[in-house]
């Protein structure tokens, strides 16, 4: 089944895991090659951890613009703040490449609960959800936990609002988020629930732990149903609404939704190059999204991201570390709802992306790292590719542990994959990500300085490794 890609992780997977991820059983020897690149990896790593200037480019991405929806003048913003600061750092081909991207606009937007008492709820529409008329929605509360019961109830959804009510497992170390299974019903639910008659949607916000924060992200709807209205509420009222129902009692709310669609507008992704001193036309690409949800300051999704490419092609250039190949930074416009800009990137340039010798984003956070995973088209090749990746490991080893997983690695990325580019995911312990993801929580100081530092020394260095290496990634002669 393909992955629905609406956000910055893989909705069925997890980019994201734990600290300390064991090494492989076997051992593998460091060839020479390897050994040659471990003074320039080494001089990156100790530069990076002294100095950078992350956290600060982090400030006025976050605290100087704020989140940054598709089609918003925030967003427009935050594209030439990223033209402006790319060319001062006097990095090369610093230009903008044009990509129209939805506009959906928020406005005014209240739950009330007014059976069997009066409150109101906190809440949050759903990313592209339309609207309810100016008076709202009011009507009665069924509760289903996932498709099963929603069948069961059948016709008893008729004229209700619809609440899934579908719990994300606690993190684990092992298994990850939970997310990708869990996400389902904010991406489907509205239209599940419109084929049984349902007149609105209340999903459970898709985190683990909440402090009555809700959670949004972009709903999407079946073309064959009618579009109802959809919003995110907290675990806690989530949870309360369902013990109501449960006892007998009939819950009824008033949902107001000013939210609308405005059409294509346009946008653009950001790029930047340190071009390659002996294979310029043979290019690296390391970037994540510009945009973020309309919540919060978009700081881990995927501020994170941005500057961590942002800044590692500044310290390249600084350390005046130019590799053999092309260092190309993309900042990516319309992850959030509807990846637009990986889309168009992929279209862009189709006809040179066959000497794309790797593509890696990081989206999943700027938590401490923990390694990379890789992905490709074709299989035998990937084999070869998680293989050359797991011998570069020992240039990381003042890092700390780091591991090399196959799979899905990432949104943006993956318009590319038909073309057979080795795509990368930079992962980082996940146990905090969706505490934060898509809500008011997701703000700078939710960022630990120094896990920073670590992931942008990760990022400078696999950068300049693939980018200097003498073969590439998926070439057998390389190993």
């Amino acid at each position: 089944m393909r992955p629905i890609i609406f956000c910055c992780l893989v909705v069925f997977g997890a980019c994201a895991t734990t600290r300390g991820t064991p090494a492989p059983e076997k051992p593998v020897p460091v060839r020479p090659w390897v050994k040659n690149l471990k003074p320039a990896a080494d001089r990156i790593i100790s530069h990076t951890l002294k100095e950078n200037r992350g956290y600060q480019r982090l400030e006025q991405l976050c605290d100087g613009i704020g989140h940054r929806l598709s089609g918003s003048k925030s967003l427009n913003k935050a594209i030439q703040w990223a033209l402006k600061v790319l060319g001062d750092d006097k990095q090369e081909n610093v230009h903008s490449e044009p990509v129209m991207v939805p506009r959906w606009v928020r406005g005014k937007e209240s739950l009330e609960l007014l059976k069997p008492r009066r409150e109101p709820l906190v809440m949050l529409g759903l990313g592209g959800s339309v609207g309810t008329r100016r008076s709202g929605l009011k009507a009665e509360v069924v509760v289903v936990q996932n498709e099963e019961e929603l069948e069961k109830l059948g016709a008893g959804a008729k004229g209700k609002i619809v609440l899934f009510n579908n719990p994300m497992p606690s993190y684990d170390p092992v298994k990850g988020s939970g997310y990708g299974n869990t996400v389902r019903f904010r991406v489907h639910g509205p239209s599940m629930a419109a084929k049984h008659g349902a007149k609105g949607v209340l999903v459970r916000s898709v985190t683990a732990h909440s402090l009555r924060s809700p959670h949004t992200g972009a709903t999407r709807y079946a073309k064959d149903v009618k579009q109802i209205p959809a919003a995110a509420i907290t675990i806690e009222d989530a949870e309360m609404i369902a013990r109501l129902v449960a006892s007998g009692q009939k819950v009824v709310v008033r949902l107001k939704m000013a939210a609308r669609n405005r059409g294509k507008v346009p946008s653009a992704n950001v790029i930047a190059e340190l071009r390659g001193r002996e294979l310029p036309d043979e290019v690296v690409v390391i970037g994540g999204h510009l945009d973020s949800w309309d919540v919060g300051q978009g700081a881990h999704d995927d501020a994170t991201g941005v500057v961590m490419a942002m800044e590692a092609l500044r310290i390249l250039r600084e350390l005046d570390l130019r590799p053999r190949r092309t260092v190309r930074v993309v900042l990516w416009t319309n992850e959030e709802n509807g990846l637009a800009g990986g889309r168009a990137y992929a279209k862009d340039h189709s006809t040179q992306l066959d000497k794309h010798v790797a593509a890696i984003e990081s989206d999943s956070g700027g938590f401490y790292p923990v390694g990379f995973s890789i992905d490709m088209e074709n299989k035998a090749r990937l084999t070869v590719a998680a293989e050359t990746l797991q011998e570069l490991l020992p240039l990381f080893e003042s890092i700390g542990p780091m591991a090399i997983k196959q799979g899905y690695s990432g949104a943006d990325i993956s318009p590319m994959k038909p073309y057979n580019v080795p795509l990368m995911g930079f992962r980082v312990d996940g146990k905090d990500y969706f505490n934060y993801h898509h809500s008011h929580a997701d703000t700078l100081d939710k960022v630990d300085p120094t896990e920073f530092s670590h992931c942008i020394a990760s990022m400078a260095t696999m950068a300049y490794v693939l980018a200097e290496m003498p073969g590439t990634l998926s070439q057998t002669g390389v190993r």
